[in-house]
């Protein structure tokens, strides 16, 4: 399934006839290619830790699932709004470019959470998870096809498949080091919270707002020494377009079938793993009401590792399957345990939803690849459609979230993600039949 985004940069006269030179990674770009591989970690943190603050909030700031539901709402419209700006900064000045800008957002947004913090305006931290996300739109579109340019083309789906394997991995730690630094461990009912003198109950809910302030200076400062890294280190030269033309290019591939597929696809499988994720904490206590936050916070760690772990599971059996029977298959597998958790009931209906970040794995790159495949020299703009299809992981969380405070239970609501893993089956099987014809 090979991405024909961008070349690699042709190796020095004297190595074209050495068959060493074509490999994984070209000589020279080592240490180029481990920082790039690294902002796919960071992004994915910055992802994962949302599902956190649903949670830390609704403490914090006294919110309702459906207003914690915006985080997610914010973060994704971010990445919808800075998606294609992106690819159109990056095919003016280049990937280099792109990817400091993108790092100077982040950094700014995870900054942003300490002032927001101390005035504990929901508003504040919006803004700041908007910032941050706009950055992380950045690193996102310029990553996915910059990691071809690393190496022999006819490896460059082994490369994103290893680099979206450091995603799969920041996700399943993210979690935990939320439940660790964000959690402070402290739970009280309702009826404690109402019997709290109003001093009482103040200072509690500013201690679990500051909580969010450590991790986040820490996570800006991480991302600045990456910054720094990507400023000096050797990375390849890629020609990029000076000349315009923007907007006839966008006319051309809107035309392509395939790209246009991969986008709704794109759209409902993001909005459905976003909102499992968002609200799996939510799902644990409603279901397993004795279960402390951290340890479902834990659970949902576990997810994240099986999410990992059905990555490199997909990578291998990619050699012998094709991608879309095994897009196919796994899509199959998640209607099948959405459905489980939506209507079972306690540890088979939790455990039915952790099972599903396994088979999320491989759906996120395996749409990006099978959408811009055929666009050619063309998927520069390509790829930022898709990544703005990410805008599915802002809708869908405040449509769960009100759903559930108001006509469904949060347990009923997964239904909807159901429903979303049926079109990534679908758009697996046109893409199948496709293949078969050969059209």
């Amino acid at each position: 399934m090979p991405i024909p985004i961008i070349t690699a940069p042709s190796p020095p006269s004297d190595a074209r006839d050495d068959p060493g030179a074509r490999r994984f990674i070209t000589p020279g770009f080592g240490v180029g290619f481990a920082v790039v591989v690294s902002l796919f970690f960071l992004w994915a943190i910055a992802n994962n830790f949302n599902d956190i603050l649903i949670r830390q909030f609704q403490k914090a700031l006294a919110l309702n699932r459906a207003e914690a539901g915006f985080i997610q709402f914010v973060f994704y419209l971010g990445y919808f709004l800075m998606a294609l700006p992106a690819g159109i900064i990056m095919r003016r000045f280049g990937y280099r470019a792109g990817i400091l800008a993108g790092l100077g957002l982040y950094a700014v947004g995870a900054l942003l959470f300490y002032p927001a913090a101390e005035l504990r305006e929901f508003a504040g931290f919006l803004a700041a998870l908007f910032v941050l996300a706009a950055g992380a739109a950045f690193l996102e579109t310029a990553a996915n096809p910059y990691i071809v340019a690393f190496g022999d083309p006819a490896r460059a789906e082994q490369r994103l498949n290893l680099a979206q394997a450091f995603n799969g991995l920041g996700g399943a730690i993210a979690p935990s080091i939320g439940a660790l630094f964000i959690f402070s461990g402290v739970e009280h009912d309702r009826a404690t919270l109402d019997a709290m003198a109003p001093t009482a109950l103040e200072a509690y809910r500013a201690s679990e707002a500051q909580m969010v302030q450590l991790p986040y200076l820490v996570l800006a400062g991480v991302v600045i020494l990456i910054a720094v890294a990507v400023a000096v280190v050797r990375l390849p030269d890629i020609a990029h377009d000076t000349r315009g033309g923007t907007l006839a290019g966008l006319k051309s591939v809107i035309g392509v079938r395939t790209l246009r597929w991969a986008v709704v696809a794109q759209f409902f499988y993001v909005g459905a793993q976003v909102g499992v994720w968002s609200f799996f904490v939510d799902f644990v206590k409603s279901l397993s009401p004795a279960t402390p936050e951290r340890d479902a916070a834990y659970l949902l760690s576990i997810s994240l590792a099986l999410f990992l772990a059905g990555r490199l599971v997909g990578t291998l059996l990619m050699q012998k399957v094709a991608a879309t029977r095994l897009l196919a298959g796994f899509a199959l597998a998640n209607i099948v345990l959405t459905l489980v958790a939506a209507l079972a009931g306690g540890m088979v209906a939790i455990g039915a939803l952790l099972l599903t970040g396994f088979f999320m794995s491989i759906m996120f790159p395996t749409i990006f690849s099978l959408g811009v495949r055929d666009l050619g020299p063309q998927a520069t703009l390509g790829a930022p459609l898709i990544v703005m299809a990410i805008i599915g992981g802002a809708l869908f969380p405040p449509a769960m979230g009100l759903l559930s405070h108001d006509i469904l239970s949060i347990q009923t609501t997964m239904l909807i993600p159901c429903l979303s893993f049926a079109v990534v089956l679908a758009f697996a099987l046109a893409m199948r039949r496709k293949a078969v014809s050969g059209g």
